[in-house]
């Protein structure tokens, strides 16, 4: 009997704390009168409009327990039942050890191996198409936990640098499971290191570990040092889209979903545009969570299956892209 991996619950958690546009453009306006304006520059093009933050005393893994919880219960499953957990973030607890094995205890996931998987917004499709993967060629696995979680804003100097207005909490979980009926369909993927010194935290591992000197000098925060050209998304996500249809043997107008990165409205028009496919096939958060990186891909598609846009027999495709930088893409049919 031929073993598929499919998507039968998903989750999220969204922290309590609100820090709108408005109260973001205080904190700009103390260091210079016109960040207040960059501020409205970048709502115009992302449409984002607030962002949450969690609690000073939280870690990431308390988010993304709380989603992986949201996604076990809208799957019927136990935490004891879980084979693995993935998790997706690029903003961990530790550099070592992996935030998935704490993530394991603190669930009770008492039977579930874990690994992290760190390729940013591209982490979550990554992670649907490593759990399909290893349910389809392991027989005694049966339920894979997927995570996307981020936190980057503790990571920044949030009230004092105008790119943290990108910068929101949250997480986002689906369960992988074991079916006699194709879930999975298949994946793309594209990376180009080119741009690794573009956006990331740059002291504090083995390039350059952590003096009181970079410390004090704000280098082991998160620092964007050029920016990505816009055909990294503009044009990398329609190949991508391309690429799952060409390897699924499926039309691209065969869609009807496609969840992306939660970061730039704008991009998801012009790409959804590009290849012929209606803006209502595509479904954005940006606008009411911020951009929530590792976590905006799945905390999008539980929002979108929540609201019915996601129905049974569905063909969702996923499309992620991080900083790096990774491109992943997965597609699914919908059980």
């Amino acid at each position: 009997m031929n073993r598929y991996g499919t998507i039968i619950g998903t989750g999220r958690y969204l922290p309590e704390i609100e820090v709108s546009n408005e109260t973001f453009k205080t904190y700009m306006a103390e260091i210079s009168p016109k960040l207040p304006d960059v501020v409205d520059k970048f709502e115009a093009s992302s449409n984002i409009k607030t962002r949450w933050y969690a609690p000073d005393d939280w870690a990431t893994s308390d988010l993304a327990v709380r989603a992986g919880q949201d996604a076990l219960t809208d799957a019927g499953i136990k935490p004891e039942q879980l084979d693995m957990i993935l998790l997706g973030t690029d903003s961990p607890d530790y550099i070592t050890p992996a935030t998935s094995v704490v993530v394991q205890h603190k669930l009770g996931a008492v039977n579930a191996g874990t690994f992290d998987i760190g390729c940013a917004c591209a982490s979550f499709p990554t992670g649907l198409v490593q759990a399909a993967g290893m349910i389809a060629t392991n027989p005694h696995m049966n339920y894979i936990l997927v995570i996307g979680a981020y936190m980057m804003h503790k990571l920044s100097d949030w009230k004092h640098e105008v790119i943290a207005f990108f910068y929101g909490d949250g997480a986002g979980a689906a369960v992988v499971a074991a079916s006699d009926k194709p879930g999975f369909v298949t994946s793309a993927f594209f990376a180009d290191g080119a741009y690794h010194k573009h956006w990331g935290i740059y002291a504090g591992g083995t390039y350059e570990p952590a003096t009181v000197e970079n410390v004090q000098a704000g280098k082991t925060q998160v620092k964007l040092v050029t920016p990505f050209p816009p055909t990294v998304n503009n044009e990398g996500w329609p190949n991508r889209l391309r690429e799952l249809a060409k390897n699924g043997g499926f039309d691209i107008q065969d869609i009807d979903m496609v969840i992306f990165t939660q970061v730039r409205l704008n991009s998801i028009q012009l790409v959804m545009e590009e290849v012929g496919l209606p803006l209502e096939k595509a479904h954005w958060i940006m606008d009411k969570w911020g951009y929530t990186g590792s976590a905006c891909l799945p905390m999008a598609f539980d929002d979108a299956r929540k609201q019915g846009k996601i129905k049974s027999g569905d063909l969702v495709a996923f499309v992620g892209s991080g900083v790096g930088y990774n491109q992943a893409g997965a597609a699914f049919v919908m059980p």
